[in-house]
């Protein structure tokens, strides 16, 4: 995909989100479910996502995917509050009112942030385990985010008893429950009107973000990074984090000085991506140039997207680190750096993150768990404390406490952010620094992925490639060692397929939330042998949609 000519600067007025046509689609469009696929609601690897311009996140999904949730709790007995957040998204907010009519509807308990403001996806998964570590009931989680998707999108997921995203027993039960609401007309769901919900008694204000901030000392060494001094600059993105930091610095006695204090649901502030659009996408060196011209004025700078999953780590001397470079620091200085861990503990990846952290984890002499794509896969070995990490290559990440016990089960941005500093603080080198010298050690990888466009039908033949795809000897000149369609680390379909060599590989799956296929790429020779890999890699996918 060739870089749109705006990348990196900021959107003219005429661009942005037209925020009242915007919610007029969110309530008037109505999907057709029995009749247009991509109208019907569809859990991907983190919820379900769409934009009300295209039918695909409007009231009535919402009214339905909420009363197939009060529905699944009724079913396991689950009593306790549900925690509530949302994102700064415009949807999100339109969608919160909307599932709160329908779960006070149902009778559900709702613990919600005081005063109405935002909870990062990060923070709602702590809640849920820390009430269920204590509580006799037992709760569990919505949190309404497109996570870093444009503007105009809108997304909602639901988080279990164990504080991550639901396995998919779970999400294919919401929405199948879901869709056949929206096929009888919503008959069934239970709704009350604005005034009923505020006054209904089911509403609890709860103080998330001290509740958070003040359990940060044990799963981050805050003593370290305040001992050491570091300057850490802050871009929250104009996202649901952006009142959490004001509290960490006062309560831990950090240098952090927070660089945008805008939040405004056109996102004008963030500059286009790559392809021209504006996505809050804290890996992208688009997206990120505002933080990375303001580089130089602290030692670790940090953004994150709206709902905090994700982070962007930029250190002053090289800029943004790449999101699979960071994870294998993270995972070597964990390592060495946490006592308590096991040394028979996993660390967690997803097939399609970097060889590097293969490497780094045998050199270490520890235990590698690859899973499919999506966080829900860490869920269980985290819970359970079998799992000290679990990284994806799209910059989200979350590990344990220094005990070795829960922290969170789903993505943190915010523990990922503070371990550069903490990385820095303790080792005197920033994270770059540190994967230099694992390239040194391991040699340097070659990693690139595609985004195609796809229709749902090209789509449902990419996630049923089998190893019977391939029949060459060789990828790029090497000898094929591996052809996988399930995941070896548990076991799982892929929902697509991973072929490897020596020194490279390449993965190829359809997205669970957007209408493109994904290749995935990466080699440990050089750029024309990447080249080699993408050129062989396109003609097997083009083989299978030609057939």
């Amino acid at each position: 995909m060739a870089i749109h000519p705006q990348a990196g600067q900021l959107a003219p007025h005429s661009s942005l989100v037209n925020l009242p046509e915007l919610m007029t689609a969110y309530y008037l469009n109505k999907p057709r479910a029995a009749t247009h696929p991509d109208e019907r609601v569809s859990f991907g690897t983190s919820g379900h996502r769409g934009s009300a311009f295209l039918t695909s996140f409007n009231e009535e999904h919402i009214l339905a995917i909420a009363q197939a949730i009060a529905e699944y709790r009724q079913t396991q007995n689950i009593s306790g509050p549900l925690y509530l957040g949302k994102d700064t998204h415009a949807l999100s907010e339109a969608a919160f009112q909307t599932t709160l009519s329908v779960l006070t509807a149902n009778g559900v308990r709702v613990r919600t942030q005081l005063n109405g403001g935002y909870t990062p996806t990060p923070v709602i998964s702590h809640a849920i385990l820390t009430h269920n570590k204590h509580q006799h009931d037992v709760s569990d989680g919505i949190v309404i985010t497109p996570s870093h998707n444009p503007p105009e999108d809108g997304g909602i997921k639901y988080n279990s008893l164990k504080g991550g995203p639901a396995d998919k027993d779970i999400t294919d039960w919401v929405a199948k429950r879901a869709n056949a609401l929206l096929e009888n007309n919503l008959v069934g769901v239970k709704r009350l009107s604005l005034q009923d919900t505020q006054s209904c008694g089911l509403i609890e204000s709860f103080d998330f973000i001290n509740h958070y901030v003040n359990d940060l000392e044990n799963v981050i060494d805050m003593q370290a990074i305040a001992k050491a001094k570091i300057r850490i600059g802050v871009d929250p993105m104009g996202g649901s984090g952006i009142y959490y930091w004001e509290p960490i610095a006062k309560k831990y006695g950090l240098d952090i000085q927070v660089v945008n204090t805008e939040v405004d649901a056109t996102f004008r502030f963030v500059p286009l991506d790559k392809d021209g659009r504006i996505r809050m996408d804290c890996s992208s060196p688009y997206s990120m140039q505002g933080l990375l011209k303001l580089k130089d004025d602290f030692d670790i700078a940090v953004g994150n997207d709206p709902d905090y999953d994700r982070h962007g780590i930029v250190c002053a001397q090289s800029g943004l680190m790449n999101p699979n470079a960071y994870l294998a620091v993270a995972i070597e200085y964990l390592s060495k750096n946490r006592p308590q861990w096991s040394q028979d503990i996993q660390f967690g990846k997803t097939l399609v993150s970097s060889g590097m952290i293969d490497r780094v984890v045998q050199g270490l002499g520890r235990q590698l768990c690859e899973v499919p794509v999506g966080f829900k896969w860490y869920v269980e070995g985290m819970f359970e404390g079998s799992m000290a990490f679990g990284g994806e290559e799209s910059a989200g990440a979350s590990f344990l406490r220094k005990d070795a016990s829960v922290w969170t089960t789903d993505k943190d941005g915010f523990i990922m952010a503070l371990l550069a500093a903490e990385i820095l603080a303790v080792t005197g080198k920033d994270p770059q620094t540190l994967y230099n010298e694992q390239v040194a050690q391991y040699g340097k990888p070659y990693y690139k992925r595609i985004d195609v466009a796809a229709n749902s039908a090209q789509k449902a033949l990419l996630g049923a490639l089998d190893a019977k795809n391939v029949t060459q000897k060789t990828l790029a000149g090497e000898a094929i060692t591996s052809v996988l369609t399930h995941a070896p680390g548990n076991g799982a379909a892929i929902g697509g397929l991973k072929v490897s060599t020596g020194n490279g590989w390449f993965a190829a799956r359809p997205s669970g939330t957007e209408n493109v296929y994904k290749i995935y790429l990466e080699s440990f020779i050089s750029e024309n042998h990447l080249a080699e890999l993408e050129r062989e890699a396109k003609e097997l996918v083009d083989s299978v949609l030609a057939s």
